[in-house]
């Protein structure tokens, strides 16, 4: 088991820093941007040559490409949309993404746009009819028979059944029902993808928030933790983690499984690839499952595009971890390594590969808050 790191330096050592925050993406860089202003010394450590974490963006043709994936922003917490309104300005962006499956194009998410295209159906109450005669009625006990319980055969069958295939390397009857907790029908004709009241990209890209984000902190790129964690821990009273949690303990208790993803990213000599910033890919035609046009994103303006196609793929090796498989069997491990950070003194374990679930940037970034807002509590107590 590994020891605590940052309660293992000499007593005689005073620390330079009251933080050493291992990962400079959203939870990282939130944290620390509170802890300094609120007088705290705070050094990121980031092992990617870059600040950002996932939301990394970079210029491409003059085009902001989301280097791993489109990431748009959404929320509706006041107290966190104006967290990053202090670091950018943000444009009025909405998500209306579209699915590809057979020869036919529909509208996401399923509202009466899709009915429409499945069915013909014209009214709220013909769609429901359609839906509660093709729905599972027993209790579910796979992915499967859970979504049809949700949302019928048809949505089910052409928009859901393959795409899962795909995003995690399984059978949807191989899966835990609970994967799937909702499937959201909207009965009117509403393509935004988002219910939040605030939703938008950061005019000029993610790097370039995270640049104001991070003024004034020090950062230190192309840094593996893991490679030198005693001596990092001793730079700081606290360290807050953000990295993978059965990494930290040295996957003593076994691996969480993760899925990964690959990126495809290619120069289109024309000014509009797809018409769309987002296009799944449903059926099992194409091996990946969905192309981003980066350009829709912030309306620019060049003669040619750029586009990613995106490859679900089993996370092994030096692969980025991106979505947790939270089957019946991953989550009992997990707890197991919560129960052992529960017991790691001066170590602050926060983000997604450290709670080990999905969770949106919104989300993040409220975690951040009410983590700092904890240790300042415990502070002045």
């Amino acid at each position: 088991m590994t020891s605590n790191d940052a309660a293992s330096r000499s007593e005689t050592e005073t620390p330079a820093y009251d933080y050493l925050i291992v990962g400079c993406g959203l939870f990282g860089a939130t944290f620390a941007r509170l802890a300094t202003d609120a007088g705290k010394r705070c050094l990121i450590v980031e092992r990617r040559p870059h600040i950002g974490g996932n939301c990394y963006t970079e210029k491409l043709e003059g085009i902001n490409v989301h280097r791993y994936g489109a990431h748009i922003f959404h929320t509706s917490n006041k107290a966190v949309w104006a967290f990053v309104n202090r670091f950018a300005e943000f444009n009025n962006y909405i998500n209306s993404p579209k699915a590809i499956s057979g020869d036919k194009l529909y509208s996401l998410p399923f509202n009466m746009n899709t009915f429409y295209e499945l069915w013909q159906t014209r009214t709220p109450e013909e769609a429901r009819q359609k839906i509660a005669s093709q729905r599972f009625t027993g209790e579910p006990t796979n992915l499967e028979e859970q979504a049809l319980s949700l949302v019928g055969k048809d949505i089910y069958e052409t928009l859901i059944r393959d795409y899962t295939r795909k995003q995690w390397g399984k059978d949807p009857r191989e899966l835990p029902a609970f994967i799937i907790k909702r499937l959201p029908l909207r009965f009117t004709y509403d393509n935004n993808y988002f219910s939040d009241r605030y939703q938008g990209i950061p005019i000029g890209g993610y790097t370039a928030l995270f640049d104001a984000l991070l003024e004034g902190i020090e950062v230190r790129l192309n840094v593996d933790y893991f490679a030198d964690r005693t001596a990092l821990g001793r730079l700081a009273h606290k360290v807050v983690y953000t990295g993978c949690i059965d990494q930290y303990f040295d996957y003593a208790l076994g691996r969480l499984e993760y899925r990964s993803l690959e990126f495809d990213n290619a120069v289109v000599e024309t000014d509009n690839f797809q018409g769309n910033a987002v296009i799944n890919y449903c059926d099992t035609r194409e091996p990946f499952t969905r192309i981003i046009e980066h350009k829709h994103f912030e309306g620019s303006s060049s003669p040619v595009t750029v586009i990613t196609r995106e490859y679900p793929r089993p996370c092994s090796g030096d692969a980025i971890p991106y979505y947790p498989v939270n089957d019946a069997h991953n989550q009992g491990l997990y707890r197991r390594y919560q129960e052992l950070s529960q017991g790691t003194e001066n170590v602050i374990f926060g983000g997604r590969l450290s709670e080990y679930k999905y969770m949106d940037m919104h989300v993040v970034i409220e975690s951040a808050m009410n983590r700092f807002r904890s240790e300042s509590r415990q502070a002045s107590a």
